[in-house]
């Protein structure tokens, strides 16, 4: 063989060393995701490429078979046309032993640099580029291969699915998306600049309400303002003006016996058309809808969905009233500080760069957000702030308690009648 055939044939097992380099790269990086989409679009190889996802095993056999064949050939081929001219390029300046010796060491290097740069990392920069597209073309050609190789991919397949079964490993390929996956791809996007770092928040706030308990975001009974069956309009108007809300709960002697609630909007349009507001003269009473205090909150959005209502009574394991929420409460959660964003600031004030001054209520989500807290001890033990100070403390917090965690002092600067108003948060520099 010339040295042009030679160089020819290394020319041909470098472009075939690249095919299945680039047919094992893009196989592998390809995204099911897109390629789903993409076989929803119409594309039928994609589909193809999905199949084969599942069980690879005869792709990377004839990927390997071809990709070891070809390094064996390459070796031969490279070395037995490169050795005569380097040999005679060194004899000039070394005696035929060493120059033999070095004509050999020089091919060899000279086969195995050009073969990594052009039949390994080239083609496989190249398919995770876009691998996706690639490897929708790649599929066809491979299973033409499969085909015509069969025998030899029906003996090594097999004998490395002897292998996995004997180690105990999956034949099929796992793939399943998790939350975490989603919420990492949307990170990513973050930082790339193809999301906003808010519409980053807000997915992230969809995906924590299922593990956000109603506690968290609830009104809690002793901030509820509610009407007695009985209240006179003068009360009612003095009461609304005073905590104006869009529903209030209507009871029966106390909290605990609840008979319903009436909406804001009624009330507002009996006051702009000049009717009485007192409960008994016709303003609407709406049944009120009751779930219990151990619902998330993505539980809670279905009990509403079902019931077409977006206020509820939160009752705990005795039938007694513990707070209420609305479907702004929830929306507000996923929305963050693009809404109500003004009972955010009343629950958490930034002092300085240092120190916050934070409401006992405050979720524990919401105060690890502003804090860039990852984690805290014990946190399936409470929902809010104060309920932390209570874990930590193992008792009812009083003025003047601190906690450290974290890097941070929490000291509990406000105590109402056994209730943690405020907390002052401050970073340990």
């Amino acid at each position: 063989m010339t040295l042009t055939q030679s160089l020819l044939a290394i020319v041909v097992l470098i472009a075939t060393s690249a095919f299945f380099s680039l047919a094992e790269i893009t196989l592998a990086a390809s995204r099911r995701l897109r390629l789903r989409q993409m076989a929803d679009e119409g594309d039928a190889r994609a589909e193809q490429v999905l199949k084969v996802q599942e069980q690879p095993g005869h792709y990377f056999t004839v990927v390997q078979i071809g990709l070891n064949a070809v390094a064996i050939l390459g070796g031969v081929v490279g070395e037995g046309a490169l050795s005569p001219f380097f040999e005679r390029l060194l004899g000039i300046w070394f005696g035929p032993d060493a120059a033999k010796t070095g004509a050999f060491l020089a091919s060899f290097v000279t086969i195995i640099a050009v073969f990594l740069v052009f039949a390994d990392l080239f083609p496989k920069r190249l398919g995770m580029s876009d691998p996706e597209h690639l490897a929708v073309r790649m599929v066809g050609p491979m299973n033409v291969l499969i085909t015509t190789f069969k025998p030899l991919v029906w003996f090594f397949t097999r004998s490395t699915d002897v292998l996995f079964k004997l180690l105990g490993i999956p034949l099929q390929r796992i793939d399943k998306i998790t939350s975490a996956d989603i919420l990492a791809m949307t990170e990513a996007g973050a930082r790339a600049g193809v999301l906003a770092v808010r519409e980053q928040q807000v997915i992230a706030n969809v995906f924590e309400l299922d593990t956000r308990l109603v506690h968290s975001v609830m009104t809690s009974r002793d901030r509820i303002t509610w009407f007695q069956k009985d209240d006179p309009e003068s009360v009612l108007r003095a009461r609304i003006v005073a905590e104006p809300f869009s529903a209030y709960p209507v009871c029966d002697g106390d909290i605990d016996h609840v008979l319903g609630y009436v909406d804001a909007k009624d009330m507002f349009q009996r006051v702009l058309s000049g009717q009485p507001l007192a409960l008994d003269q016709g303003v609407p009473l709406h049944k009120a809808l009751v779930i219990p205090d151990r619902l998330s909150l993505t539980e809670v959005l279905e009990q509403f969905q079902q019931a077409h209502e977006d206020f509820a009574i939160i009752v705990n394991e005795y039938s007694l009233v513990v707070g209420v929420i609305t479907l702004n409460d929830v929306m507000s959660t996923v929305m963050g500080d693009l809404v109500g964003a003004q009972d955010e600031e009343q629950q958490i004030v930034k002092r300085d760069d240092t120190s916050w001054l934070i409401d006992g209520v405050t979720p524990v989500q919401d105060v690890m957000r502003a804090l860039h807290i990852d984690t805290l001890p014990h946190a399936d033990e409470y929902e809010t702030l104060a309920g932390f100070l209570m874990v930590m403390l193992r008792r009812v917090p009083k003025r003047t308690d601190c906690v450290n965690w974290g890097g941070y002092a929490f000291e509990v600067v406000d105590v109402d009648n056994h209730r943690v108003d405020q907390v002052l948060v401050s970073k340990k520099v």
